[in-house]
Protein backbone atom coordinates (compact mmCIF):
# COMPACT_ATOMS: atom_id res chain seq x y z
CA UNK A 1 0.00 0.00 0.00
CA UNK A 2 0.66 3.50 -0.57
CA UNK A 3 0.21 6.94 1.05
CA UNK A 4 0.93 10.29 -0.62
CA UNK A 5 2.51 12.78 1.78
CA UNK A 6 4.44 15.56 0.97
CA UNK A 7 4.53 14.99 -2.62
CA UNK A 8 6.13 11.35 -2.07
CA UNK A 9 5.08 7.94 -1.56
CA UNK A 10 5.49 5.64 1.50
CA UNK A 11 5.44 2.30 1.01
CA UNK A 12 3.66 0.23 3.99
CA UNK A 13 1.79 -2.63 4.50
CA UNK A 14 -1.13 -3.98 6.48
CA UNK A 15 -1.67 -7.42 7.64
CA UNK A 16 -3.89 -9.40 10.88
CA UNK A 17 -6.25 -8.13 13.22
CA UNK A 18 -6.61 -6.80 16.56
CA UNK A 19 -4.59 -4.43 18.66
CA UNK A 20 -1.87 -2.62 16.13
CA UNK A 21 1.85 -3.70 16.21
CA UNK A 22 4.30 -1.30 14.21
CA UNK A 23 7.76 -2.63 13.22
CA UNK A 24 9.99 -0.77 12.09
CA UNK A 25 13.34 -1.48 10.36
CA UNK A 26 17.13 0.01 10.22
CA UNK A 27 19.16 2.16 8.74
CA UNK A 28 19.93 0.10 4.54
CA UNK A 29 16.68 -2.04 6.00
CA UNK A 30 13.80 -2.09 4.31
CA UNK A 31 9.97 -3.54 5.51
CA UNK A 32 11.71 -7.34 3.78
CA UNK A 33 13.31 -7.69 7.13
CA UNK A 34 10.22 -8.51 8.79
CA UNK A 35 8.85 -10.96 6.30
CA UNK A 36 9.44 -14.19 8.66
CA UNK A 37 8.08 -12.74 11.43
CA UNK A 38 4.55 -11.04 10.30
CA UNK A 39 2.85 -14.42 9.73
CA UNK A 40 2.97 -15.78 13.52
CA UNK A 41 2.84 -12.14 14.84
CA UNK A 42 -0.18 -11.04 12.59
CA UNK A 43 -1.96 -14.20 13.89
CA UNK A 44 -2.83 -12.14 16.89
CA UNK A 45 -2.27 -8.20 15.88
CA UNK A 46 -3.02 -5.66 13.15
CA UNK A 47 0.79 -5.99 11.74
CA UNK A 48 1.78 -2.18 9.90
CA UNK A 49 5.43 -2.41 8.80
CA UNK A 50 6.40 0.98 7.03
CA UNK A 51 9.43 1.67 4.21
CA UNK A 52 11.15 4.62 6.59
CA UNK A 53 11.98 8.02 4.39
CA UNK A 54 14.75 7.04 1.98
CA UNK A 55 14.54 3.57 2.38
CA UNK A 56 12.48 0.59 0.33
CA UNK A 57 9.46 2.11 -1.79
CA UNK A 58 9.44 5.39 0.37
CA UNK A 59 11.20 8.12 -1.75
CA UNK A 60 13.13 10.74 0.36
CA UNK A 61 12.02 14.33 1.31
CA UNK A 62 15.41 16.01 1.16
CA UNK A 63 19.39 15.52 2.36
CA UNK A 64 18.59 15.70 6.21
CA UNK A 65 16.15 12.84 7.87
CA UNK A 66 15.98 13.67 11.01
CA UNK A 67 14.13 10.85 13.20
CA UNK A 68 11.31 13.55 13.55
CA UNK A 69 10.97 13.39 10.32
CA UNK A 70 10.51 10.00 10.16
CA UNK A 71 7.98 10.15 13.09
CA UNK A 72 5.98 12.33 11.17
CA UNK A 73 5.65 10.01 8.24
CA UNK A 74 5.11 6.65 10.10
CA UNK A 75 2.17 9.05 12.03
CA UNK A 76 0.83 10.29 8.73
CA UNK A 77 0.80 6.45 8.02
CA UNK A 78 -1.06 5.55 10.99
CA UNK A 79 -3.41 8.60 10.87
CA UNK A 80 -4.43 7.44 7.27
CA UNK A 81 -5.38 4.34 9.00
CA UNK A 82 -7.19 5.94 11.92
CA UNK A 83 -4.85 3.91 14.39
CA UNK A 84 -4.58 5.78 17.93
CA UNK A 85 -2.48 3.32 19.95
CA UNK A 86 0.18 1.16 19.01
CA UNK A 87 2.88 -0.95 20.32
CA UNK A 88 6.15 -0.45 18.05
CA UNK A 89 9.57 -2.55 17.91
CA UNK A 90 12.35 -0.60 15.90
CA UNK A 91 15.67 -2.11 15.02
CA UNK A 92 17.95 0.31 15.54
CA UNK A 93 17.19 3.26 13.71
CA UNK A 94 13.80 2.26 13.75
CA UNK A 95 14.50 2.87 17.49
CA UNK A 96 15.55 6.07 16.63
CA UNK A 97 12.32 6.66 15.01
CA UNK A 98 9.57 5.20 17.41
CA UNK A 99 11.68 7.60 20.54
CA UNK A 100 11.25 10.71 18.21
CA UNK A 101 7.13 9.02 17.48
CA UNK A 102 6.36 8.71 21.52
CA UNK A 103 7.83 11.90 22.29
CA UNK A 104 5.70 13.89 19.27
CA UNK A 105 2.37 11.97 20.30
CA UNK A 106 2.98 10.10 24.16
CA UNK A 107 -0.54 8.70 24.03
CA UNK A 108 -0.05 6.84 20.46
CA UNK A 109 2.96 4.51 21.66
CA UNK A 110 1.78 2.17 24.56
CA UNK A 111 4.47 -0.59 24.39
CA UNK A 112 8.16 0.23 23.03
CA UNK A 113 10.88 -2.48 22.51
CA UNK A 114 14.18 -1.04 21.15
CA UNK A 115 16.04 -3.70 19.33
CA UNK A 116 19.95 -3.34 18.88
CA UNK A 117 19.45 -0.11 19.03
CA UNK A 118 18.99 2.82 22.52
CA UNK A 119 18.21 5.97 23.69
CA UNK A 120 21.51 7.59 23.75
CA UNK A 121 22.30 10.39 21.12
CA UNK A 122 25.21 9.96 19.10
CA UNK A 123 28.76 10.57 20.64
CA UNK A 124 30.98 13.16 18.80
CA UNK A 125 33.19 10.44 17.65
CA UNK A 126 30.51 8.63 15.88
CA UNK A 127 29.22 12.09 14.32
CA UNK A 128 32.02 12.39 12.73
CA UNK A 129 31.94 9.00 11.61
CA UNK A 130 28.62 9.83 10.59
CA UNK A 131 30.37 12.87 8.05
CA UNK A 132 32.73 10.72 6.90
CA UNK A 133 30.53 8.46 5.47
CA UNK A 134 27.84 10.66 4.18
CA UNK A 135 31.28 12.58 1.98
CA UNK A 136 32.58 9.13 0.70
CA UNK A 137 28.61 8.28 -0.11
CA UNK A 138 29.24 10.84 -3.15
CA UNK A 139 32.11 8.81 -4.59
CA UNK A 140 32.40 5.34 -3.29
CA UNK A 141 29.00 4.64 -2.48
CA UNK A 142 28.69 0.75 -3.23
CA UNK A 143 31.87 -0.03 -1.53
CA UNK A 144 30.91 2.01 1.36
CA UNK A 145 27.73 0.39 2.04
CA UNK A 146 29.26 -3.42 1.85
CA UNK A 147 31.76 -2.30 4.24
CA UNK A 148 29.23 -0.62 6.57
CA UNK A 149 26.98 -3.40 6.06
CA UNK A 150 29.13 -6.50 7.03
CA UNK A 151 30.68 -4.61 9.92
CA UNK A 152 27.20 -5.39 11.55
CA UNK A 153 27.43 -8.65 12.26
CA UNK A 154 29.55 -10.72 14.49
CA UNK A 155 32.72 -12.49 13.09
CA UNK A 156 31.02 -15.66 13.86
CA UNK A 157 27.98 -15.28 11.62
CA UNK A 158 29.70 -14.42 8.65
CA UNK A 159 29.77 -17.89 7.82
CA UNK A 160 26.81 -19.92 9.04
CA UNK A 161 24.59 -16.53 7.62
CA UNK A 162 26.44 -16.10 4.45
CA UNK A 163 23.21 -16.76 1.90
CA UNK A 164 21.25 -14.24 4.57
CA UNK A 165 23.86 -11.95 4.62
CA UNK A 166 24.30 -11.67 0.96
CA UNK A 167 20.22 -10.90 0.46
CA UNK A 168 20.45 -8.57 2.96
CA UNK A 169 22.98 -6.59 1.29
CA UNK A 170 21.24 -7.04 -1.68
CA UNK A 171 18.56 -4.86 -0.89
CA UNK A 172 20.92 -2.30 1.36
CA UNK A 173 22.32 -1.98 -2.16
CA UNK A 174 19.05 -0.98 -3.34
CA UNK A 175 19.09 1.96 -0.59
CA UNK A 176 19.66 5.67 -3.31
CA UNK A 177 22.41 7.72 -2.31
CA UNK A 178 20.25 10.35 -0.94
CA UNK A 179 18.76 8.26 1.32
CA UNK A 180 22.03 7.14 2.39
CA UNK A 181 23.43 10.66 3.26
CA UNK A 182 19.87 11.79 4.43
CA UNK A 183 19.28 9.02 6.85
CA UNK A 184 23.34 9.70 8.22
CA UNK A 185 22.82 12.88 9.06
CA UNK A 186 19.88 12.34 10.42
CA UNK A 187 20.74 10.33 13.28
CA UNK A 188 23.48 12.42 13.84
CA UNK A 189 21.51 15.18 14.94
CA UNK A 190 19.06 12.95 17.29
CA UNK A 191 18.89 14.15 20.71
CA UNK A 192 19.11 11.73 24.27
CA UNK A 193 15.37 10.66 24.32
CA UNK A 194 15.95 8.73 28.04
CA UNK A 195 13.25 10.30 29.84
CA UNK A 196 11.14 9.75 26.79
CA UNK A 197 11.87 5.85 27.05
CA UNK A 198 11.06 6.21 30.55
CA UNK A 199 8.14 7.71 30.46
CA UNK A 200 6.23 5.12 28.31
CA UNK A 201 3.14 3.52 30.52
CA UNK A 202 3.26 0.05 28.87
CA UNK A 203 6.24 -2.59 28.18
CA UNK A 204 9.87 -0.99 27.47
CA UNK A 205 12.41 -3.28 26.43
CA UNK A 206 15.74 -2.91 25.07
CA UNK A 207 17.37 -5.87 22.90
CA UNK A 208 21.28 -5.91 23.17
CA UNK A 209 23.25 -8.38 20.80
CA UNK A 210 26.17 -9.07 22.89
CA UNK A 211 28.66 -9.10 19.93
CA UNK A 212 27.19 -5.58 18.95
CA UNK A 213 29.82 -2.68 18.54
CA UNK A 214 27.45 -0.43 17.88
CA UNK A 215 25.19 -0.35 20.99
CA UNK A 216 27.09 0.55 24.12
CA UNK A 217 26.01 -2.78 25.90
CA UNK A 218 27.51 -1.40 29.45
CA UNK A 219 25.60 1.91 29.44
CA UNK A 220 22.51 0.62 28.23
CA UNK A 221 22.23 -1.69 31.56
CA UNK A 222 23.85 1.19 33.38
CA UNK A 223 21.10 3.43 32.76
CA UNK A 224 18.47 0.66 32.97
CA UNK A 225 19.46 -1.18 35.96
CA UNK A 226 16.82 -0.66 38.99
CA UNK A 227 13.76 0.97 36.51
CA UNK A 228 10.83 -1.06 34.98
CA UNK A 229 13.17 -0.91 31.24
CA UNK A 230 13.76 -4.85 30.15
CA UNK A 231 16.80 -5.80 28.83
CA UNK A 232 17.15 -8.84 27.00
CA UNK A 233 21.11 -9.44 25.80
CA UNK A 234 21.11 -11.86 22.62
CA UNK A 235 24.25 -13.74 22.03
CA UNK A 236 25.40 -12.04 18.55
CA UNK A 237 25.69 -9.15 16.96
CA UNK A 238 23.68 -6.14 15.53
CA UNK A 239 21.47 -7.74 13.51
CA UNK A 240 19.65 -10.08 15.87
CA UNK A 241 16.91 -10.59 12.54
CA UNK A 242 19.35 -12.92 10.84
CA UNK A 243 21.82 -14.05 14.09
CA UNK A 244 19.42 -14.97 16.56
CA UNK A 245 16.44 -15.20 14.59
CA UNK A 246 14.74 -17.86 17.08
CA UNK A 247 15.37 -15.99 19.98
CA UNK A 248 13.73 -12.81 18.67
CA UNK A 249 10.61 -14.64 16.91
CA UNK A 250 10.25 -16.14 20.70
CA UNK A 251 10.40 -12.53 22.63
CA UNK A 252 8.21 -11.03 20.02
CA UNK A 253 5.60 -13.39 20.60
CA UNK A 254 6.08 -12.71 23.99
CA UNK A 255 6.14 -8.84 23.58
CA UNK A 256 2.79 -8.73 22.09
CA UNK A 257 1.25 -10.76 24.60
CA UNK A 258 -1.15 -9.00 27.03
Amino acid sequence: MTLNYKNISINYTVKGQGKVLVLLHGFLETIDMWTDFVPELSKTRKVICIDLLGHGKTECLGYIHSMDDMAEAVFAVLKHLQIEEISCVGHSMGGYVALALAEKHPNLVNDLCLMNSTFEADDNERKILRARAAQMATTNYESLVRMSFVNLFAPESKVPFASEIKKALDIGLKTPVQGFIAGHKGMAIRPNRYDVFKSINGKKVIIIGEKDWIVDKELVLKKTKNTDIETVIFSEGHMSHIENKKELSYFLKRFVEK
